[in-house]
């Protein structure tokens, strides 16, 4: 009988054990987030600062997003990841998107194994601990505090007290230029979601004349073409109106209407790096000078006119 309840303590305390490790919770982190794995416009650093936000463990999985055909991914040692050596990688996938499930501890070293990529920029290190961490628990909710009333005061009746003269506030103008990062943290690149992936960015944007579009991309990998609707549509680089090839670009809108842009690279346009934007407002429009307010309470005395009489002062009486 004592040996039949030990077995089932022991059975009890193995459960107990298991279902300590199936309430650690394995993470999915997609590397990079919105910039997804490319050549980074920040550089090494892009990759190094995403790394330093978050926790690695056993079990955990890496999904590297990128385009096939224009990266890879591989896992080398420490020495080829500083020195960029692309030669005899541990293991390589060259197929995007790449999930890699993290299955020992301690550090783990990641690059692009395509030319110039890992100077560029794109390779990764970290950590990977042990066990994953355990699952957070749920932070109770405060309580709401009800905002107290505050008693509207009301006017002093006091009549000798002049009101405050009020402050008059020139308008603000019409139209302030904005100023927009293209892609946001996506940068201009090659998108992995494809061509509508820039088609989204402009939803919810208002382009006007004066505004500036701003094209974050790495020298060499990218550059940016105004080009026609119809060189748009077939991607066809060219005969653009212009090509800007050092990054960061900047573009004035100097005009209202349908605006164009393209990366000539080969089949970087085909693959989804364009952008049609729409420009509203007048094209270059003086700005109208601003009329100072007179004061109130006083009368400027307005400048004789070529058709008013000018009135002589009357004569002293004798």
């Amino acid at each position: 009988m004592a040996r039949k309840l030990s077995t089932l303590l022991l059975v009890f305390a193995t459960i107990f054990v298991l279902l300590q490790h199936v309430s650690i919770a394995q993470q999915t982190h997609v590397v990079g987030d919105a910039l997804a794995w490319t050549v980074p416009n920040g550089g090494a650093s892009a990759y190094s600062s995403w790394a330093a936000r978050k926790t690695f463990a056993v079990g955990d999985t890496l999904v590297f997003n990128f385009t096939t055909g224009f990266h890879s991914v591989a896992e080398v040692s420490k020495a080829d990841f500083d020195s960029c050596n692309t030669a005899s990688p541990i293991s390589i996938s060259t197929n995007g998107p790449t999930n890699i499930t993290l299955g020992s501890a301690g550090s783990h070293y990641y690059l692009c194994t395509f030319p110039s990529h890992c100077t560029l920029g794109q390779k990764l290190a970290i950590s990977v601990s042990g066990s994953g961490s355990p699952t957070p628990q749920p932070t109770p909710a405060r309580p709401v505090t009800p905002p107290t009333a505050t008693p509207a005061t009301s006017p002093s009746s006091n009549p000798s007290r002049a009101p405050a003269p009020s402050v008059s506030v020139a308008p603000a103008p019409g139209s302030v230029a904005q100023t927009y990062i293209v892609g946001d943290n996506m940068g201009w690149n090659v998108p992995t979601g494809g061509p509508v992936s820039y088609q989204r960015w402009t939803n919810g944007k208002s382009f006007k004349v004066g505004d500036t579009l701003v094209f974050n991309f790495v020298n060499g990998a990218h550059n940016v073409a105004t080009v026609s609707k119809a060189a748009y549509d077939s991607c066809n680089t060219t005969s653009p109106i212009n090509t800007i090839s050092t990054g960061p670009a900047r573009i004035t809108l100097t005009n209202s209407g349908e605006h164009y842009y393209v990366c000539t690279f080969p089949r970087h346009c085909s693959l989804g790096q364009k952008l049609a934007i729409n420009v509203t407002g007048s094209d270059s429009a003086a700005p109208t000078p601003s009329i100072a307010a007179t004061p109130s309470g006083s009368t400027v005395p307005s400048a004789p006119s070529g058709d008013s009489p000018v009135t002589s002062p009357p004569a002293p009486s004798a």
